[in-house]
C-alpha cells in the first residue's frame, strides 16, 4: 500500500474493522518510545495522511490510532476506522479475512494517498 525508506503501511490480516491499517517502521524497533526522531515523524505523518483517506472511504466518525506494543516485538501503529470505543476493541479482531477485500481496500487507500 505504501512504503518509503523509513516506514511502510499494510492492511492487517486481523482487522478490528474494515479498513484497519498498520503503519510500521522499516527499521526493527521493539517499543515505540525507542523509535528515533526522524522515523517517529515519518510514522505519524504517514498515519495522519492515511487516516484522512480512510475517513473518505470507510463510514466512520474517527480513525482511532492505537500503539499497543504487545502483539509482536516490532513497533507498529494501528489505524482503525471507528464510530465508538467498541469499534476499537481487540476482541473484535477477525480470525480470518477475505484477501481480495483487503487488496481492494489497499488499492482504494493507495489511489487517494
Amino acid at each position: 500500500m505504501y512504503e518509503d525508506e523509513n516506514v511502510f503501511a499494510i492492511m492487517t490480516i486481523n482487522p478490528i474493522a474494515k479498513g484497519h491499517v498498520l503503519v510500521i517502521p522499516t527499521k526493527e524497533v521493539d517499543e515505540w518510545t525507542n523509535v528515533d526522531e526522524l522515523t517517529r515523524q515519518k510514522l505519524f505523518t504517514t498515519a495522519h495522511r492515511i487516516a484522512e483517506v480512510q475517513k473518505q472511504i470507510f463510514p466512520c466518525e474517527r480513525v482511532a490510532l492505537i500503539i499497543a506494543g504487545f502483539e509482536v516485538p516490532h513497533c507498529h501503529i494501528h489505524l482503525i476506522p471507528a464510530t465508538s470505543m467498541h469499534d476499537v476493541s481487540f476482541s473484535n479482531a477477525a480470525a480470518s479475512v477475505d484477501h481480495d477485500e483487503l487488496a481492494k481496500f489497499a488499492e482504494q487507500i493507495s489511489r487517494q494517498f
